[in-house]
C-alpha cells in the first residue's frame, strides 16, 4: 500500500482505513479504545477553523482529536 498516509492529512468528507497506530503508552491505549484499530473506516467530518481539533466518525461514533494525535494514526483511503 503505497498511498499510506496520515489521520491528519485528510480533507473534509474523505473516508480511509485504519492501518496502523504508531503512538505510545497512554495515547496509544486510547487511540485503541477509541475504535482505531486496523481495518477500521474512518470519515472526516470537520476541522476547526483553526486546523485543530478535527471531528472524525469512527464506527458510527463522532471523536474529536488533536491534529498532533491523529498525526499518530496511519491509513490508507478508502474507495
Amino acid at each position: 500500500m503505497s498511498n499510506i498516509t496520515t489521520l491528519n492529512c485528510l480533507s473534509n468528507g474523505s473516508f480511509a482505513l485504519v492501518t496502523e497506530v504508531v503512538a505510545e503508552g497512554l495515547t496509544r491505549r486510547r487511540l485503541l479504545d477509541l475504535g482505531l484499530v486496523p481495518g477500521t473506516k474512518v470519515e472526516v467530518i470537520r476541522r476547526s477553523p483553526v486546523g485543530d481539533p478535527i471531528a472524525f466518525n469512527i464506527r458510527g461514533t463522532v471523536i474529536a482529536l488533536r491534529r498532533e494525535v491523529a498525526g499518530k494514526v496511519l491509513v490508507s483511503p478508502w474507495e
